[in-house]
């Protein structure tokens, strides 16, 4: 197998399961270091950490939170001491509490921003320092078809995805001539644990939406992920790519 990343140190953020579980094992997989973050899921967070070890690369999950500026400094900080450089960073840190606008509380509406807008701000603006040093980094943001089209029930959530699109293009324009590229991705219906609780007449709907007819697996959002933190794409940045099987088409 050619390993498009050997010799890479990536970072994820939310890695215990879902997308950012499929990201580290296929970034690990193509040979990167991975260091990763969890915040509820220790037991996940520790099983995950000897998964990626048996690819033969070096991998240590971190207890931290993203949506947190002052830890995401430390996270930075320990990510250089213990891996001595960072190449790519992908934030894919993030929650849902859905509701209609009329009933959703100021709590809610916060608490998703927060958690998904705010720690792609700190995590890449302290990722970026030793980028800049380096004069070269990928930063990969996990938006969402949400964000492009909106959905009901989830102005919240569309909210903090439409604004790490036009966070991920502003820090291209920014960082690019240090040669730092930034873009995002948009999944679309992507079956994990998440998805697995909703009834089966509501998944088979949307797969029937969906142009190639199947929702998507985290392996999916992962290739992509690989590409993108890969020199294969070395000149691409400020993109939005959407990994939706045509679902926005």
């Amino acid at each position: 197998m050619n390993k498009l990343l050997q010799g890479k140190v990536a970072l994820i953020t939310g890695a215990s399961k879902g997308i950012g579980r499929g990201v580290a094992l296929k970034l690990a997989e193509h040979g990167a270091d991975v260091a990763f973050t969890y915040l509820s899921s220790v037991e996940k967070g520790q099983a995950l950490e000897k998964e990626l070890q048996a690819f033969g690369i070096r991998a240590k999950g971190y207890c931290s939170d993203a949506a947190d500026y002052k830890a995401s400094e430390e996270l930075i900080n320990s990510v250089i001491t213990d891996f001595g450089k960072i190449d790519a960073v992908v934030n894919n840190a993030g929650i849902t509490k859905d509701g209609l606008l009329m009933r959703m509380s100021e709590e809610q509406f916060n608490d998703v921003i927060r958690t998904n807008l705010n720690s792609v701000f700190n995590i890449t603006k302290a990722a970026m320092k030793p980028m800049l040093k380096q004069r070269s980094g990928s930063i990969i943001n996990m938006s969402s078809v949400v964000g492009i089209k909106g959905n009901a029930g989830q102005a919240n959530y569309a909210a903090s995805k439409a604004g790490i699109i036009g966070f991920t293009k502003s820090v291209a324009l920014e960082l690019g001539s240090r040669n730092i590229r930034c873009n995002a991705i948009a999944p679309g219906f992507i079956e994990t644990e998440m998805t697995g609780v909703l009834p089966e007449e509501t998944v088979k709907q949307w797969r029937e939406a969906i142009p190639l007819k199947r929702g998507g697996t985290p392996e999916d959002v992962a290739n992509l992920v690989v590409f993108l933190a890969s020199d294969l794409s070395s000149y691409i940045t400020g993109q939005v790519i959407h990994c939706d099987g045509g679902m926005l088409t």
